[in-house]
């Protein structure tokens, strides 16, 4: 065989070779993909299947809609390729953004919140639970209290039958196998539960004596309850509840009647507790702007919002321009240090830096009154005005470092033959400044003054760590005080308090959504007009 003839052979093995290492790598990379999106495609029929359990239709098929989409885009090998780069973004917004945003502006159409948590059924439930009274008569039951994955149940010896069944809180007494009892008829162990000792029972006795396992799944069936632990007894509901006419009925007559706003209402006014989530149109809005209770303090927080806000990015720009320009000359010695020494307020948690200050600014013992001021006694943190020229100087601290980055950075990025020319021309420093260095460095920071704006028109932090946003008002309920700012009483209103009301506090989410999109949309078209000047 020629040499010539030798060398094709081999490099016709070689091509053999390489196809096949090809073909044999992409076989196996389709079969992972096809286990990947099975692994997906199961995980989404899960989802789907849980939420039309709970009545989420729209859930279900958005999971649905986002697990065909994903599969028809990463299941073809060669097509639509940069919809598989830009998929699991798109779905990661839609899920933690847009769907979040979704749901809170759902929220704020409903009475979602303390009292108003679940289902009918679970308010239905709740009220038959809350309202017993022992059986007469009833049969005495030999029973244990034990422990099954951390959750308190009931173990029962039925007097008729001795049958053992079990039960807890969310799950109805069901007949168990495998009970262990000692020579006076007590259980001592169940397969998958874990018997109390009477000391653990003693120690628990508060929680034990609150459980409250079903007779059956049919809620007005009853409730096995005990107090010793060793015995238990049947108690009923005194609420009835019809079906057909959704009333409920006490031993008394009295009958509760859906009032239309997640309630059963008497015809004399009583309502009993809890309630259910209804959607409620507009009313979390219309409370929001016109009950006295909450109008007078919404309107009161919103203007200090914008005030707090406004004045923030004023002063921190301010005092960051400042000082930007102050070290923006290479002259001078020690320039870098100075730098340095100006990020540190930066570089220090924002939520450590409010607490040191709120010690500092303690009216008895903190360092501004006790040392600065020499045993001065000002109110910082109890005064309503104070407190909000505290609440500035803290942000202040906070804020300049940033502006006095990025003005240090707009300020080097200036063409310096403008300012040789200005200087030739016998431009003096302060009109150099105001018609050269300022329009410019406009350009690039009225963004980020925007953004600024934001943020501090949300600076929850802040005002929680420094100030809970108090002093309180006290010509309202709600727990809102002079210092606090919309995400703050946002917080509080959802929370904090007596009555946690997520459907209210979710509509001031929206106003407040609505007013910074509102304004950044008009500053970023104000910026265009910034552009011009390059």
């Amino acid at each position: 065989m020629s040499s010539s003839s030798t060398t094709d052979h081999e490099a016709r093995e070689k091509r053999v070779a390489t196809a096949s290492g090809k073909y044999s790598g992409s076989l196996w990379a389709w079969i992972i993909k096809i286990a990947l999106l099975g692994v997906l495609d199961a995980i989404a029929i899960y989802g789907v299947m849980t939420a039309i359990a709970h009545g989420s239709t729209l859930m279900a098929i958005g999971v649905g809609a986002i697990a065909v989409i994903i599969t028809l885009i990463y299941l073809p090998p060669n097509r639509m390729l940069p919809a598989k780069y830009l998929a699991p973004g798109i779905v990661f917004m839609l899920i933690f953004s847009v769907g979040v945003m979704a749901y809170t502006i759902y929220v704020g159409f409903t009475n979602y919140g303390d009292g108003h948590n679940g289902s009918r059924d679970d308010a239905v439930a709740a009220i038959q639970r809350n309202n017993q009274e022992r059986v007469p008569n009833a049969p005495v039951y030999d029973s244990a209290v034990a422990e099954q994955d951390g959750t308190l149940a009931l173990i029962v010896i039925d007097p008729q039958t001795k049958q053992v069944r079990a039960g807890t809180s969310d799950q109805a007494l069901e007949p168990v196998e495998g009970a262990e009892l000692n020579s006076l008829g007590k259980i001592t162990s169940l397969p998958g539960y874990r018997v109390l000792p009477f000391s653990e029972v003693s120690q628990r006795s508060d929680e034990i004596s609150k459980l409250q396992v079903p007779v059956s799944k049919d809620s007005s069936a009853g409730f096995i309850r005990t107090t010793t632990g060793s015995q238990a007894f049947e108690f009923t509901s005194t609420m009835t509840y019809d079906k057909k006419t959704g009333t409920m009925t006490d031993k008394k007559g009295t009958v509760y009647k859906d009032d239309g706003h997640g309630n059963f209402v008497s015809a004399s006014g009583k309502a009993l507790e809890p309630g259910w989530k209804v959607t409620v149109g507009f009313e979390n809005f219309k409370k929001a702007l016109t009950d006295q209770d909450v109008r007078g303090p919404f309107l009161r927080v919103t203007a200090w919002t914008f005030a707090f806000a406004v004045l923030s990015v004023l002063t921190t720009f301010a005092l960051g321009l400042a000082l930007a320009l102050l070290f923006n000359d290479t002259s001078m010695k020690g320039q870098k240090l100075y730098r340095i020494l100006m990020l540190l307020p930066y570089a220090f948690p924002g939520f450590l830096s409010a607490l040191v200050w709120s010690g500092m600014f303690n009216q008895e013992f903190g360092f501004i009154n006790q040392v600065l001021l020499g045993g001065a006694s000002i109110p910082w943190l109890t005064d309503p005005w104070i407190a909000k020229a505290a609440v500035l100087i803290v942000n202040l601290w906070l804020g300049f470092p940033y502006m006095f980055i990025v003005s240090t950075g707009a300020l080097q990025s200036i063409p310096g033959d403008i300012l040789e020319a200005s200087r030739i021309d016998g431009a003096s420093a302060w009109r150099t400044f105001t018609k050269i260095k300022l329009p410019l460095l406009m350009v690039p920071l009225a963004p980020l003054l925007i953004s600024s704006f934001a943020f501090n028109f949300n600076n929850f932090v802040l005002i929680y760590m420094l100030t809970l946003g108090g002093p309180r008002f006290t010509d309202t309920s709600l727990d809102v005080g002079a210092t606090d700012i919309l995400i703050s009483m946002v917080y509080k209103v959802a929370f904090s308090g007596a009555g946690r009301d997520y459907g209210l506090a979710s509509a001031f989410s929206v106003i407040i959504f609505i007013i910074v999109g509102v304004i950044s949309w008009l500053g970023f078209r104000q910026t265009k007009a910034l552009e011009e000047v390059n």
